[in-house]
């Protein structure tokens, strides 16, 4: 069954987590993939009709060795598939099902109230984009299998994916590729980014397809711990919205963070595992003033931490919707130490790959004053010119001011006003416009 939950990931991470732990339900499955350069990989679909009936669809699972499985969900673009990018979505957690993201932010459907049925989203990243959700590492979502505990184990699955995947639809493989993602993905994409632009540039076998991969985009995304958590009591006492804390408590919060900050930069030089958890457990404690009293997620809101139906009742409907049998048959579903992964940006901007982090002003956990500050620190050639780079306003196609800019040769940030974490769900018609100017290389 699906289980909504409202874990600590690891960390820091309060994250609602759909986990879709089932077992294999009988099914047909259309095709079975296979590829000679990767002959510990098979990918299994099936042709579902749910959700968004207007486009081709395809579902299944990645085989990795008959231990792990790995469930997808493929959508074309409604407007132009054989032309327009595809976009690769994972959402964070870590254990986070990309099936959240899909039905409560960027997917083609939302889920009905009582999770009855589904109903189609005009606002919906598919608009002009092809889509894959997938449900990464094992153990997250539909997807089961042996444990992966090295992100970069996980991204080489994906790359085999995508490898056999494009190799069947040949049609997709030459279009512009981007990879998105919120929250903990901070550590997915700029993971799974370095291993295609790695294999891009210096793996030349037969029949290894070169993935036009063009950009990444982070939503409110866990990038540099280090640099992003320092910001937790400027969140909670000089933030837009208002002072939420006691001028003693962040005071405390400062005092806290530098023995936290300690202890992290310990982590990250002895990988030990005892004092990583040691300094996980630091920087969750930091959390727990906001946790009393608002919804960690958005400032805006309060929210009982024991029920985040409380902040978002549509997971509840979301749950049901998928645990339905004659859902998961349709679909054919089966009835790490902390690091800092901005390191892995910078050759890719090197590389003229163009990198896109977004953040909702109202999020408290990946909040906009740590996203900024972690790009403005990012070390790479253009970091002089980024960091002096004017701030611009953010003007939407309907004439609404819905964000600041800050842009240098293909780094962006951009500030999501009147959002929290999940910006797709919150504003929906705002972050349609930035995704689409974004996948098309126009500025915002």
């Amino acid at each position: 069954m699906i289980i909504l939950a409202y874990s600590k990931f690891r960390v820091t991470l309060f994250a609602l987590e759909v986990l879709l732990l089932c077992h294999l339900a009988s099914s047909q499955w259309t095709k079975i993939l296979k590829h000679d350069n990767f002959p510990e990989y098979k990918v299994k679909l099936r042709e579902p009709h749910l959700c968004d009936k207007t486009v081709q669809q395809y579902s299944g699972y990645i085989d990795v060795k008959d231990t792990k499985h790995l469930f997808f969900w493929f959508f074309e673009s409604r407007s132009k598939p054989k032309e327009d990018p595809i976009t690769l979505w994972l959402n964070g957690g870590p254990g986070s099902s990309s099936i959240k993201g899909l039905y409560f932010g960027a997917g083609p459907c939302t889920v009905n109230p009582g999770g009855n049925d589904t109903t189609f989203d005009p606002n919906s990243w598919n608009n002009n984009s092809s889509f894959i959700f997938l449900d990464q590492p094992t153990n997250t979502g539909y997807s089961y299998g042996e444990s992966v505990s090295n992100t970069f184990v996980a991204a080489h699955d994906i790359y085999a994916f995508l490898q056999i995947f494009f190799q069947e639809f040949r049609q997709y493989a030459n279009l512009d590729f981007h990879i998105a993602g919120e929250s903990y993905s901070g550590h997915y994409i700029p993971a799974i980014a370095s291993i295609i632009n790695n294999y891009n540039h210096v793996y030349n076998a037969k029949d290894i397809i070169h993935i036009n991969l063009k950009s990444i985009l982070m939503g409110n995304a866990l990038v540099n711990i280090l640099i992003q958590h320092k910001y937790l009591p400027v969140m909670g006492c000089n933030s837009s919205y208002g002072p939420i804390l006691a001028d003693s408590t962040c005071k405390q919060m400062r005092r806290d963070y530098i023995q936290c900050a300690k202890l992290t930069k310990t982590c990250y030089d002895s990988k030990n595992v005892t004092i990583c958890v040691t300094a996980e457990n630091c920087f969750s404690g930091m959390f727990q003033p906001f946790r009393d009293i608002v919804n960690a997620f958005d400032i805006r809101d309060q929210c009982n931490e024991g029920n985040p139906d409380l902040c978002y009742p549509e997971l509840q409907d979301i749950s049901k919707y998928c645990n339905r049998e004659d859902i998961k048959t349709e679909l054919g579903v089966n009835p790490s130490i902390i690091r800092r992964f901005d390191i892995y940006i910078p050759p890719l901007l090197e590389n003229n790959i163009r990198v896109l982090v977004y953040a909702g002003d109202a999020d408290v956990i990946c909040n906009w004053f740590g996203c900024e500050a972690w790009t403005k620190d990012l070390k790479w050639s253009g970091t002089k010119g980024f960091n002096n780079a004017n701030v611009t306003r953010w003007i939407t196609n309907t004439g609404n001011h819905a964000g600041n800019v800050r842009t240098f040769k293909g780094f962006t940030f951009l500030r999501v006003f009147e959002s929290g974490h999940m910006v797709p769900h919150d504003q929906p018609r705002a972050s349609l416009d930035f995704f689409n100017k974004w996948i098309f290389n126009k500025d915002l």
